[in-house]
């Protein structure tokens, strides 16, 4: 029998891509390289992917899984701090969200779109594909070496970094972001009760160089994720190894580090470099893709799940128009309207790298409890907005205020 749509990957896109096709009577079939649980970065929530969630009816597996709280984000620069409180915005919508391990959100929301009639799937590899404009099929092998064919009706590529159907279908473009690469672990923080609000992130500018940043993400059960991000010929003077350099970075990042004077790594140090992706199509004969698998930019801003979730949510109502014998125009209808935001939020991050985002940030706007309300729509993951100038015409909105600023 054939299915209706195939998912690879059964990460965040994935899985609500899956609960929002099943609600819709579609059966779905997500293909899982690895195992859950599973590792994964990309742990500090926006409070928009909150929509999505609800819209996927796995809000509520979400809420009552006991993750850390989040109602905003901190900046540090040296000795000056920046609060940024998400139910603060112009934007209406969630003003909170999670801080989540994501080993255990992502097979919350695997099991959840399971539990509405996903078939979901753990190590299966998508090793070809054949597009077609009704009957896609692809061809997966499990972890014994057996392969076999499926016929699919359409099918969502969800897989994240490991782009399956950009690299098998020479869909690949290059990237104007430069390389950067991320170092990062875990910490039992030991941090003293009331030393810090833990419903908030920190993300700090090195002193030395502003290209290099750190994230502090306080997790539940006294966890906390670290990393730094920069070019790794910023990185390499700190040390010989990854460990070496993430902690000697910690040492001079200011109030993080000393919020961490005693804290015991818990998980191996790892690394990603090159992560900055985009590809000359978001779809195509009988598959479109969602998330990372199409395009990133960069960890700064978290932005990564609100975007895949924002794709699956876009694309879940295309793909029930189209099996039900409509003809959407996914350049118009998906690309464009998903490119809107992702354009927002690269306004922001190279905002970010060349400096006049932080001025905005540590500075003072002529008007800055208007125009903060503005940014922290965006920082909370409202980029598409339109009623938001800094959502309208974000590269100008930015590079003016940064002028202004003072």
């Amino acid at each position: 029998m054939t299915t209706d749509v195939v998912i690879i990957g059964a990460g965040p896109a994935g899985s609500v891509a899956a609960a929002m096709l099943v609600d819709a009577g579609l059966s779905v079939e997500v293909l899982e390289r690895t195992h859950f649980p599973r590792f994964s970065i990309g742990e500090s929530l926006l409070p928009q992917a909150m929509e999505w969630l609800e819209e996927a009816g796995l809000l509520r597996d979400v809420v009552e899984a006991g993750f850390q709280h989040k109602n905003g984000a901190t900046f540090r620069w040296g000795e000056r701090e920046e609060n940024f409180d998400f139910r603060d915005k112009t934007s209406g919508g969630w003003g909170t969200t999670y801080q989540v391990q994501r080993e255990k959100l992502d097979l919350i929301l695997a099991k959840g779109a399971e539990r509405k009639g996903a078939r979901v799937q753990f190590g299966q590899t998508v090793v070809a594909m054949r597009p077609h404009p009704t009957r896609p099929g692809l061809t997966v092998r499990d972890e014994a070496g057996a392969e076999r064919d499926i016929e699919a009706r359409f099918v969502l590529d969800a897989s994240g970094f490991g782009r399956v159907l950009a690299r098998m279908l020479d869909l690949e473009a290059p990237t104007s972001v430069p390389l950067r690469m991320s170092v990062f672990t875990h910490v039992k923080d030991n941090i003293p009760h009331g030393l810090h609000d833990r419903n908030k992130i920190i993300v700090t500018i090195n002193v030395k160089n502003p290209e290099i940043w750190y994230w502090f993400i306080p997790l539940a059960d006294g966890l906390t994720s670290v990393g730094v991000v920069g070019r790794p010929e910023h990185l390499t003077p700190y040390g010989e190894t990854r460990e070496e350099q993430l902690f000697n970075l910690i040492a001079e990042s200011g109030k993080m580090g000393e919020l961490l004077v005693n804290a015991v790594r818990v998980r191996d140090v790892g690394e990603i470099s090159g992560y900055a992706c985009k590809v000359s199509s978001l779809s195509g004969n009988g598959y479109a893709l969602l998330g990372n698998a199409g395009e990133f930019l960069d960890p700064v801003f978290s932005s990564g799940v609100t975007i895949a979730l924002k794709s699956a949510s876009l694309a879940s109502k295309l793909v029930v128009r189209q099996l039900n014998g409509d003809m959407p125009d996914w350049q118009r209808e998906f690309a464009e309207p998903l490119g809107r935001g992702i354009e927002t939020f690269r306004a922001y991050v190279n905002g970010w790298y060349d400096g006049s985002l932080q001025r905005v940030i540590f500075g003072t706007p002529a008007d800055p409890n208007k125009v903060k309300r503005m940014i922290t729509s965006v920082l909370a993951g409202y980029a598409w907005d339109e009623e938001n100038p800094f959502v309208q015409q974000p590269s100008k909105y930015l590079n003016m205020l940064a002028e202004l600023t003072k």
